[in-house]
């Protein structure tokens, strides 16, 4: 038997060598995809259909947002805060799953740049797998890529606790800059994703993406603010201005 299964799993390697590398498309999502940052819409989006009240504590996310200007606070940290002020303290799963399907609906409705939206398609119809990686919180980026049709998410993961209740806490490290990058090859090698041999787009509208940029084959600056744009020109990375008929 033990025979039987070693002879089963060298042949279940054997055929996933075979298989071809898929190709990737990666995208960022607050101001690549979305017209607008994505995360204060949703805290109003959420409290306004569970805890009304709580957008009185908004100006605390505020004095927060103004504290990790200061570097007083991380970025992560700043999170945590907002989300415990405006949503609270815990979101069950149903509820979550909820809200963020509703937010997602409205998203897709008044919130795209729709030639972004047509270039994520376009690069699936080319045998491209299709994946959003955001800083934005999981369990609301996850309906949005289910919204757009991307094939998978990685995103900041929430903690949770043992009801599986959705808590204001980061669970890892936050989705952003150089853990992008840690978080997408992480990804990569889970799905049994080799580097070698796999061609990666990557779109971005920020410069704290350029490690993802520059792991990119293509490297794409979407809307680029102008660090982006300037550092683009250095390294020949294509500028794409979603607005503009190029």
């Amino acid at each position: 038997m033990r025979h039987l299964r070693w002879r089963g799993k060298a042949i279940a390697a054997i055929e996933r060598a075979m298989q071809p590398a898929p190709h990737l498309s990666i995208w960022d999502m607050d101001k690549t995809i979305t017209r607008v940052p994505t995360w204060t819409p949703f805290l109003v989006h959420a409290a306004l259909r569970r805890s009304p009240w709580r957008l009185a504590l908004l100006p605390l996310a505020g004095m927060a947002g103004i504290a990790f200007r200061m570097g007083m606070i991380s970025r992560a940290r700043l999170k945590e805060l907002a989300q415990h002020w405006v949503i609270g303290p815990h979101l069950t799963v149903d509820e979550a799953q909820r809200i963020a399907d509703s937010y997602a609906a409205r998203v897709v409705d008044t919130g795209l740049f729709a030639r972004a939206h047509a270039r994520v398609l376009a690069d699936r119809a080319q045998g491209y797998r299709t994946v959003l990686a955001t800083a934005s919180f999981d369990f609301y980026a996850a309906a949005i890529a289910r919204a757009l049709e991307f094939d998978g998410v990685i995103a900041t993961r929430s903690l949770r606790n043992d009801l599986g209740h959705i808590l204001p806490r980061v669970d890892g490290e936050n989705c952003y800059g150089p853990a992008k990058r840690r978080m997408v090859e992480a990804w990569m090698a889970e799905q049994g994703i080799d580097r070698p041999g796999t061609a990666i787009r990557f779109y971005s509208d920020h410069v704290s993406d350029a490690p993802m940029l520059e792991l990119a084959d293509e490297a794409f600056a979407v809307n680029p603010h102008p660090p982006l744009r300037r550092l683009a020109r250095q390294r020949g990375w294509t500028i794409i201005d979603w607005d503009r008929e190029d």
